[in-house]
């Protein structure tokens, strides 16, 4: 199966500091400006997540959602969770940290592409 979503390791050092504070943790991407536009991290079924949303994958071992408006928009694009300086979003649980979740995408190659094509998209919960 094609990765869709990856993670850095700042990224994952940090996801993983907010774990042992918070449990279980899951990502939602959606669309939208301002904060809608950060991947927002959430302490694991805090955010219900349903027939619009698609399950892109885990990152560091925490699920990875996309709303289906926004895939349909990047479903050609591979997807990073990077971290940066900042404040994130006001509900996303790095906001306190002086730190903020992001997205650096790049498009599949064609043979990415090719596959990606021949996999279905999986909506709804995943775990």
């Amino acid at each position: 199966m094609l990765e869709k979503v990856a993670i850095t390791p700042a990224a994952s050092a940090l996801l993983g500091e907010l774990a042992e504070r918070h449990g279980p943790l899951m990502f939602h991407q959606s669309g939208g400006c301002c904060d809608g536009s950060s991947p927002m991290c959430y302490p694991l079924g805090e955010f219900r997540v349903g027939d619009a949303d698609i399950y892109l994958g885990d990152v560091a071992d925490t699920p990875f959602y996309i709303s289906a408006a926004q895939y349909a928009y990047w479903r050609h694009t591979h997807l990073t969770v990077d971290v940066v300086p900042g404040r994130g979003g006001g509900f996303s649980v790095e906001a306190p940290t002086g730190f903020r979740f992001l997205i650096r995408s790049r498009v599949f190659t064609d043979e990415e592409a090719a596959e990606l094509e021949s996999e279905p998209v999986v909506t709804g919960p995943a775990r």
